[in-house]
């Protein structure tokens, strides 16, 4: 390790510290992380190669040609995971391994990889693309009604007089709860949470004229999916936050615990936190913050809605396992994106953004361009007046509240700016 690399590693382990401190936590670990924790990268130099040299000198060739092309893109992006998995520095999160988290990298740079082949493909060209990963692919969705009746209570349908209410209750409904509960882990504050699921109802109202699956009932919009399973999704996200905030987190070596069970709760703990850092944005304290939230807020809006467009535009149905597969995916990117994010944010030692930070807003980015290549007519069909009008007012008024709150009040009142500002921090 360079001079420069151990110091910004101390620097990381300063700031950590204090913020842990700050919220009375402890941790404490007795240093057995021996073979566990190495890299092995002499091991995994020589697995390779003998997987290698028996392809090369024992495996009976196959005169098949999109059979080998298939096996071979595996072997080079197999390569390519393996070198960062074993060279690649750590990340923000050591558990369960740090190993993990150098393969969510690598992951995603071979997704963003994909993302660039795919952007300079044509709409049919893309579609025909995915049928390589699923033969079912490739077709359009067949069409459905999505908006209906919004009466909960049907007084005409004797037999089920609560059909509608019945019909919204599918697969989306767990996946709007633990998708908020676990969104919760890793933004870590009521008000931003609540803010975004607010928005993200309000885009629905406002994009359902592009996508006919945002056009839900007003009950399916703000009881059931911002109350119900919303709310409860950032309750429980919160309510996890506060017991590993207030966790002590005592580390022991396995073979260093006595008893079998001791040894079986170490193992499960192994995919708790190692420690815990509570994100505080504080995003009226200045305008540095105020403009990261903002562009925070954007990026996580573009990559949610990305999840509808693509499935959308790519023929890919909702119950489909790309689709699960991919919000599982940008969630474990997400959680290390936003904690080096909140660290180039609020550690004044930290100067340069994270790795996985760059890799995610590529992704959100060239998923976002995917989308307005391949499908410009919809993304740019202009919203009905009343819906512009609002957010013509809406815009309005933050840039105006804006450039009042960090710019005009500072020079009127700069006392009380000041004393606001210290509340604040």
């Amino acid at each position: 390790m360079s001079g420069t690399e151990a110091s910004q590693a101390k620097n990381l382990k300063e700031w950590e510290s204090s913020k842990i401190k700050s919220k009375n936590q402890s941790v404490s670990d007795d240093g057995t992380q021996s073979f566990f924790w190495r890299a092995h990268t002499f091991t995994v130099l020589m697995i390779m190669i003998v997987v290698l040299v028996y392809e090369c000198l024992v495996e009976q060739q196959i005169q098949d040609q999109s059979y080998n092309i298939k096996r071979g893109l595996i072997a080079c992006a197999s390569f390519f995971v393996l070198f960062g998995v074993t060279q690649t520095p750590d990340g923000p999160f050591i558990r369960p391994h740090p190993a993990f988290w150098r393969l969510i990298l690598c992951l995603s740079v071979l997704y963003e990889i994909a993302l660039i082949y795919i952007l300079f493909q044509s709409v049919d060209d893309a579609r025909q693309l995915l049928t390589h990963l699923d033969s079912s692919l490739g077709k359009p969705l067949p069409e459905k009604d999505y908006g209906g009746s919004c009466n909960i209570y049907d007084p005409d349908n004797i037999e089920n007089p609560f059909h509608n209410f019945w019909d919204k209750m599918d697969g989306f409904v767990p996946t709007h709860f633990f998708g908020w509960w676990l969104k919760t882990l890793i933004l870590r504050d009521y008000w931003l949470c609540n803010v975004m699921s607010i928005g993200f109802e309000l885009l629905e109202y406002s994009l359902q004229h592009q996508l006919p699956n945002f056009s839900e009932c007003w009950w399916d919009h703000w009881i059931l999916d911002f109350l119900v399973c919303n709310g409860l999704g950032i309750y429980l996200g919160m309510k996890t936050c506060e017991y590993f905030e207030m966790k002590p987190y005592n580390w022991r070596g396995l073979w260093n615990i006595p008893t079998f069970k001791g040894k079986i709760k170490r193992i499960v703990t192994q995919f708790s936190p190692y420690s815990w850092v509570s994100y505080e944005w504080r995003p009226f304290s200045s305008l540095k913050r105020w403009i990261f939230m903002i562009v925070l807020i954007v990026l996580f809006f573009a990559a949610e809605l990305a999840t509808f467009y693509l499935k959308f535009i790519l023929w890919i149905p909702p119950p489909h396992f790309l689709c699960l597969g991919r919000l599982i995916f940008m969630w474990l990117v997400g959680a290390v994106a936003m904690r080096e994010s909140f660290e180039y944010l609020d550690n004044t030692l930290c100067k340069k953004m994270g790795t996985q930070t760059w890799v995610c807003i590529a992704i959100i980015m060239t998923e976002f361009l995917i989308c307005l290549k391949f499908d410009w007519d919809t993304l740019t069909k202009p919203f009905p007046p009343e819906i512009a009008m609002c957010w013509y007012i809406f815009l309005s008024a933050l840039v105006l509240g804006t450039i009042g709150h960090f710019l005009i009040r500072p020079y009127l009142w700069p006392q009380e700016s000041v004393e606001v500002s210290k509340k604040k921090n």
